[in-house]
């Protein structure tokens, strides 16, 4: 087991299988040292666990746990062409989408659950830019979509 597989343990949690592609691409693609996700939902088990707009359907504190979600999903897909998480040098860049309710502008704190993940598992290399986009609907009607791109060691 790798330490970021251990750390994962310890937290209570596991890499789930990666969620296989719901259109014509790739779950991750490696080109270099860079790992580049594709946008990963919240599915758990092959499901979402809910769905709809956050501000309206869904709240603020659910989306946050389906960006948690979104971002061990993640991890899970940059495993699958790195080999070995214990490879990743740092999380580069993270970018959130969030089906929005109109009046919803609470993106940042939703983000902040698959953000937050990243820095639990991976510490110091976990820290990133980030961007967090409110958009009126996602695949499957998802409440959060989080696509990352991490570094490798060479």
């Amino acid at each position: 087991m790798s330490a970021v597989e251990a750390k994962l343990a310890e937290l209570g949690l596991a890499l789930p299988a990666v969620v296989p592609p719901l259109a014509a691409y790739q779950p991750a693609v490696r080109s270099g040292v860079y790992v580049y996700t594709s946008g990963q939902l919240p599915m758990v088990d092959g499901k979402l666990p809910v769905t709809g707009k956050v501000g309206a359907e869904v709240t603020a504190e659910e989306a946050k746990e389906l960006a948690r979600t979104c971002a061990l999903n993640a991890l899970a897909a940059v495993k699958s062409v790195a080999g070995d998480l214990d490879r990743v040098a740092r999380v580069v860049k993270v970018v959130g989408f969030v089906a929005s309710a109109t009046d919803f502008t609470g993106q940042p704190g939703v983000i902040n659950g698959a953000s937050e993940l990243l820095g639990e598992v991976l510490g110091d290399k976990g820290v990133h830019a980030r961007s967090a986009v409110g958009v009126a609907v996602l695949p499957l009607d998802a409440p959060v979509e989080v696509e990352v791109q991490v570094e490798l060691l060479p």
